[in-house]
């Protein structure tokens, strides 16, 4: 890759910077799967993870998955207890489970994605982290690399200003106006297909793939230009 052809990269952060991926992963199917206790259901499966939850807003997540199984249940609202038998309780109840994992436990950035943090930094590159995550600036202090990031837009950016989620290209388009920097001058760095997906439709200059398990194949069906498996794969 040639790094100057590009003003900005956009990342990611859960499976891209941070391995938080494992976290939610856990905690969705944790809460599923005693949400499905009793219900002659299936337990909820890593692909369950990757077709339906990975990269989606979080009530998007829980909506996709009960689809899935062929579950309705009242939609609530954001202030939902984590017991309600509702969309945003479900969510609520996942997001409990996360930030007891994270305080337990912190969190480090990947070294790979570290070391190009640090080398885009040197080059001037403005870099943005784009998330569905409402939890995102909480992780990115965890993980130390807060102060490297120039903007972050985020789960509760697109509540705020009402931004449709990945696969939506909304949120990435966002950050790269908040960057001032062109769509075709910028990189999206993505983990799921939802990202890719979305960094797809916002036409942006390139959209790099991290196979943290999603799969090459998937990842470039859904759009990605190039797929690594560890971001020290394109340092400059």
């Amino acid at each position: 890759m040639d790094w100057s052809d590009f003003d900005a990269v956009l990342f990611d952060l859960d499976g891209v910077l941070t391995p938080t991926a494992q976290i939610h992963r856990t905690a969705w199917a944790e809460m599923f799967d005693a949400f499905l206790a009793g219900r002659d259901q299936p337990p909820f499966t890593d692909a369950d993870y990757f077709a339906h939850v990975d990269g989606r807003p979080r009530a998007d997540g829980v909506r996709a998955f009960l689809a899935s199984r062929g579950i309705e249940l009242p939609e609530g609202g954001p202030d939902d207890p984590e017991d309600a038998e509702t969309v945003h309780g479900l969510g609520n109840r996942k997001n409990a489970a996360f930030n007891a994992v994270l305080a337990r436990d912190g969190i480090a950035p990947y070294p790979g994605s570290r070391r190009l943090l640090d080398a885009l930094r040197e080059r001037g590159t403005a870099l943005a982290v784009v998330s569905s995550s409402r939890n995102a600036r909480p992780v990115l202090e965890a993980a130390g690399i807060r102060a490297d990031i120039d903007c972050v837009v985020d789960g509760l950016t697109a509540a705020d200003e009402d931004l449709a989620g990945k696969p939506a290209p909304d949120t990435f388009l966002r950050a790269a106006h908040l960057l001032g920097v062109d769509p075709a001058r910028a990189v999206v760095v993505e983990d799921a297909t939802s990202g890719v997906a979305a960094g797809r439709a916002g036409r942006f200059g390139l959209v790099l793939g991290v196979d943290r398990g999603a799969g090459a194949d998937t990842l470039t069906d859904a759009g990605a230009d190039v797929v690594v498996t560890d971001l020290d794969e394109v340092l400059p």
